[in-house]
């Protein structure tokens, strides 16, 4: 009763794709990654961050941004 072998490790294998499939494996494999790498960026904080040309705070695609001037009346 020790450790598995390669041979123990292969059937698992083979009855964790049967079960899942390869396609239901490999978008695991995706989404893990990117968890993986979403928290290494909110590790790293906001210090590293590249800085965004374009204005931070945008509400929607839709919004306009203006400035408005006052008329003067003579």
């Amino acid at each position: 009763m020790g450790g598995l072998s390669i041979w123990h490790w292969l059937i698992v294998l083979v009855v964790v794709v049967l079960v899942f499939g390869t396609k239901k494996l490999g978008n695991m494999g995706g989404d893990i990654g990117k968890a993986v790498k979403g928290f290494k960026d909110g590790v790293r904080g906001e210090e590293d961050k590249p800085v965004a040309s374009a204005p931070s705070q945008v509400a929607d695609k839709t919004t306009i941004d203006v400035e408005t001037k006052e008329k003067n009346k003579l």
